[in-house]
């Protein structure tokens, strides 16, 4: 399967853990190389996103062209390029 670029987007709040980069690309064939190759190439993104089990934390929502990748099955979406990456964190308060 050939790699396609996507772009990734991360709260600017989470850009010191990404280089100072908000937006970025990364090469990948599927939404769960994407996923693991952003973990590999920022490990300090992994401790926000991922709790102690590797489940995506209550607060971070991760999408893929819009879509929430919880509704996905990672393994089996074929990336396209220029697909977008998008992490949203929840905010709380009052």
């Amino acid at each position: 399967m050939e790699k396609a670029k996507i772009e990734v987007n991360v709260p600017s709040i989470l850009s010191d853990c990404t280089g100072g980069r908000s937006q970025f690309w990364l090469e990948a064939s599927t939404l769960d190389e994407a996923l693991s190759t952003l973990n590999r190439a920022y490990p300090l993104l992994r401790v926000h996103l991922y709790d102690e089990a590797g489940r995506t934390r209550r607060h971070v929502l991760i999408f893929h062209n819009g879509v929430n990748v919880a509704s996905l099955e990672p393994r089996q979406v074929a990336l396209r390029p220029g697909d977008q990456l998008q992490v949203v964190q929840a905010v709380s308060g009052g």
